[in-house]
């Protein structure tokens, strides 16, 4: 989700835990979201000839190990940059300063809220942007990124701004909650969170157009809209043409991707210009299948179901957390109540400390979808296209090529970073993937 970047998670209380992406075919960089330890089929029984499904040629694997090293560490100090960051603001008493200069100025308390919650989302946004300025650098240097400094500088300021404009009731509401309920707050906050991401997967689509161009996919491509529909019918998901679009993706990058987003009446499909046309329609099919398999599979009912359940557990140990911390560093912070501004900064840090020590959880439950995923997309196609496995290796490594993915990336990085299985897994299941041999079925289609 574009608005959610990682500067901004800890102003957006109800979703920092939630693990909230758009579910995407596409390799590792960052774009994006539950609790599962489910491994992801293993491919060590395979034959050696598996290893090279999917490769890059030597000036390509070698700026592939180079920049996902760089993606991999920005990742994780971004993380860790932004706990530092709201620590540095409660220890240094500048939290509290501010709290009372925003007293001093606004007298009614919504407001003295707001002016607040603007002013951290404004810091974070200052402290995240030297990362968040190198990151960019980087993907242009690689060639990954096409986008002007000066369209970059305005995305990010409105994505500052939505974020201001959207999470400051949202941190009003929970601050409100803390308040209203201070030894039981953590339930109240558990009991609002999943409607209000029901409230975000369905009103995604509509933010989208604020920060990219959509045009019908009919007038650009109209063949492809006619494959499309034939792997609609046989997985069942009901998007007509009229919710077929393509986003003009190559003003700002030379990625590939395809994806369904939104839920009910915003369900659609999304086809970058740079994918359609670029690769065959074969491989769009696998990607578009592989999206219906998330919707058919009911991955986000299964995700919503298990955050109800995690959530419950996980906002009580966060509010246990900031307890201690208030206890322990309250009086030196200024932070005594967690219901004041700046007590709730210090619940903020630990729902913020929280999350990075769960984001292998997380990602665990995604890389099992995503496999779910990529089984189902391979069987949707049979039949439509001549080969679904050779198309789907195929799909991975332009893929892979295209945001120049690592073909052997660590063990641990892959359990801490990763929300898909790497391109090297995928392409090597896929290559051997033919459940109709011999006579077989698939496991979500019969034929």
């Amino acid at each position: 989700m574009r608005f959610t970047k990682r500067w901004l998670l800890p102003g957006i209380f109800a979703l920092m835990l939630a693990g909230v992406s758009t579910f995407t075919v596409r390799g590792q960089t960052p774009a994006a979201p539950q609790a599962s330890t489910v491994p992801v089929q293993s491919t060590a029984a395979q034959p050696a000839a598996s290893q090279q499904a999917y490769s890059l040629p030597p000036d390509k694997l070698a700026k592939a190990i180079a920049l996902s090293r760089i993606r991999n560490i920005l990742d994780i100090v971004g993380s860790l940059w932004q706990i530092v960051v709201i620590w540095l603001l409660l220890a240094s008493r500048f939290a509290q300063g501010l709290e009372t200069e925003i007293k001093r100025i606004a007298s009614h308390r919504w407001a003295q809220g707001v002016f607040f919650f603007a002013a951290f989302f404004i810091i974070l946004w200052l402290s995240g942007l030297p990362l968040s300025m190198y990151g960019h650098y980087v993907e242009r240097s690689y060639q990954i990124s096409v986008q002007s400094w000066a369209g970059w500088f305005q995305d990010d300021a409105k994505e500052l701004g939505f974020a201001i404009a959207i999470t400051t009731p949202l941190l009003l509401l929970f601050n409100w909650i803390v308040r209203r309920w201070p030894r039981r707050y953590w339930l109240g906050a558990w009991a609002v969170t999943l409607p209000i991401l029901v409230i975000v997967f369905f009103v995604e689509p509509l933010v989208e157009p604020l920060f990219e161009k959509y045009e019908p996919l009919q007038a650009h491509n109209p063949a492809l809209v006619a494959d499309l529909e034939k792997v609609v019918e046989r997985t069942g998901t009901e998007i007509p043409p009229s919710r077929m679009y393509l986003m003009k993706a190559s003003l700002k990058t030379n990625g590939l991707n395809a994806y369904v987003t939104g839920i009910g009446a915003t369900k659609r499909i999304v086809v970058w210009d740079t994918t359609a046309g670029r690769i065959p329609n074969d491989e769009i099919l696998f990607i578009f299948a592989h999206e219906c398999g998330h919707y058919v599979l009911n991955h986000l009912p299964k995700g919503m179901a298990l955050m109800a359940e995690s959530l419950f557990f996980i906002y009580w140990f966060c509010a246990q957390f900031a307890a201690w911390m208030v206890a322990r560093f309250g009086v030196r912070w200024g932070a005594t109540d967690l219901g004041s501004r700046t007590g709730f900064l210090v619940l903020l840090c630990a729902i913020t400390v929280v999350g990075f020590a769960l984001e292998p959880v997380d990602n665990g439950l995604s890389r099992h979808f995503e496999h779910q995923a990529d089984v189902f997309g391979q069987e949707a196609i049979h039949g439509i296209v001549p080969d679904p496995q050779k198309t789907a290796v195929a799909a991975f490594n332009d893929l892979g090529k295209a945001w120049l993915d690592d073909p052997n990336p660590s063990p641990f990085i892959e359990f801490w970073l990763y929300s898909h299985p790497s391109t090297q897994q995928r392409a090597e299941f896929a290559e051997h993937y033919d459940p109709w041999a011999n006579g077989g079925r698939g496991k979500f289609f019969a034929k």
